[in-house]
């Protein structure tokens, strides 16, 4: 195997200039840093519960275009979803990317939920909120 003896470019040049920082202080200044597209990404490729899913892919795309009965047909990959640890940014990576966004279950939620948000310029309602309204969908329908 053959070493090359050529330094670095790292190795070499100019050295960085010495910081003032407070002694016992952090090395960086506090500053709060928001989330890239890229590291957002990342994040849900690393953690999301979908990832690791043994349902068929076909299951994370129902067919139907109404709400309840495309809920239905996907509701092993909601289910999934309602224990992802990421599924608030899996939610907002679909609705800033609408071109992957529009399709399949994305934070639970399904396309036509989805596109009711980007219409409405909302955040969706929590699912608590759901489900009561749903109860009372249902409890209204049974009358």
């Amino acid at each position: 195997m053959a070493v090359s003896r050529t330094p670095a470019s790292a190795d070499h040049g100019p050295a960085a200039p010495a910081v003032d920082r407070a002694p016992g202080g952090p090395p960086y200044p506090p500053v709060a840093i928001p989330l890239t597209n890229r590291a957002l990404w990342v994040r849900l490729i690393r953690h999301a519960r979908c990832a690791g899913s043994s349902l068929d892919p076909d299951q994370w795309f129902p067919v139907s275009v109404e709400v309840g009965k495309a809920r239905q047909e996907a509701a092993a990959a909601i289910t999934v979803c309602t224990a992802c640890v990421v599924r608030a940014e899996c939610l907002a990576l679909s609705l800033r990317h609408w071109e992957i966004g529009q399709h399949g279950v994305w934070g639970g939620l399904v396309a036509a939920e989805r596109a009711a948000c980007r219409a409405a310029g909302t955040r969706p309602r929590s699912l608590r909120d759901r489900r009561e309204q749903g109860i009372r969908g249902i409890a209204e329908r049974d009358r």
